[in-house]
């Protein structure tokens, strides 16, 4: 056993230092003037002494290995730099746009969780029969749906025709509203992204649990279940979802990760205040620090979320261990 978690470590060492190392290079490699990248548009403006001195600040005058160096110092001490657009310190940034993608993600995990478990536990349970077949092609033409144009569809019809909800931001601009009126002013902005990342998350929970359930049910154990007198219902609970939820468990935890990433599109398309959206806006100013810290926090979530489905597995498939 000491083996294996020595061995898994070294497995997460080794993507860190791979990940902080791209992050690192990737901006140096790219062609260009790299302070085109720092000041935008108005490099052609400054003068020698200006870049002279924007290089000494980011440090690009040093050896590449010292910049390496202090790279990976920044990291550990937490310090992400500064915005080259606003001058604000780039981890304020982000602790104040990480709780808007949490609120998202979140939600789209406990709904997309819900319904993907149900619907593919009955859809594996009744298979090939009249609720198996719909639910399927349902879940596979929900899941090729392109995110953007289901978020511009539900502003259309909720926002627009309908005017049940806000189209745009997490909060009404310029209300100060408190206690429950704050909440609820959240969540009527926060539903229709929340739908939508649902909406497109959810067939993925619903075909791993099905293909978790198909698997399970062609097991001895279920056959003997069965031949022993076990009613359908404890056959279905006790045996055959309780040993088929590990692998969904994990396809959550993953999920979860890269909604991170994933919500850049959809909160580009409802205006709204996460990190999806402040890359998107980091991209559009060219401010590079605030990019690469957002992939870095990316990485991260995905490396935590690894992690956990780690640590989970063997509790939810007791097999694991012995293996």
């Amino acid at each position: 056993m000491k083996r294996l978690d020595l061995s898994k470590l070294g497995q997460y060492v080794i993507v860190i230092i791979v990940a902080v190392t791209l992050n690192f290079a990737l901006p140096r490699l790219m062609p260009g003037n790299p302070l085109a990248l720092i000041a935008g548009v108005d490099v052609g403006l400054l003068t020698a002494e200006e870049r002279a001195q924007i290089i000494e600040d980011v440090g690009l005058n040093e050896p590449i290995l010292n910049q390496y160096a202090d790279y990976w110092v920044s990291i550990a001490t937490g310090d992400l730099g500064q915005s080259y657009r606003s001058g604000r310190p780039i981890k304020d940034i982000i602790a104040e746009r990480l709780p808007w993608t949490l609120l998202l993600a979140g939600g789209a995990l406990i709904i997309s969780s819900f319904f993907g478990i149900i619907l593919g536990a009955i859809s594996a349970w009744r298979r090939g029969g009249k609720a198996d077949v719909p639910l399927l092609t349902g879940m596979i033409a929900l899941q090729s749906l392109p995110s953007f144009w289901l978020g511009m569809l539900l502003i259309s019809v909720f926002a627009v025709n309908l005017g049940l909800l806000p189209s745009f931001g997490a909060i009404s601009p310029a209300a100060n509203y408190e206690g429950w009126e704050y909440f609820k002013d959240v969540l009527e902005h926060a539903i229709l992204p929340i739908v939508t990342l649902s909406v497109l998350s959810t067939p993925g929970v619903y075909l791993t649990m099905r293909y978790s359930m198909l698997e399970v049910l062609g097991e001895d154990f279920i056959r003997t279940a069965r031949a022993k007198g076990a009613s359908e219902r404890r056959v279905l609970f006790g045996h055959v979802t309780r040993n088929a939820i590990a692998p969904v468990v994990t396809f959550l935890a993953i999920r979860f990760a890269f909604s991170f990433g994933g919500a850049v599109i959809i909160e580009t398309v409802f205006s709204y205040p996460g990190l999806g959206r402040l890359v998107f806006e980091a991209v559009s100013g060219r401010d590079f620090p605030v990019m690469q810290a957002s992939f870095l926090v990316f990485t991260a979530a995905v490396l935590i979320a690894n992690l956990i489905a780690d640590l989970l597995y063997p509790i939810l498939d007791p097999r694991t261990r012995a293996a």
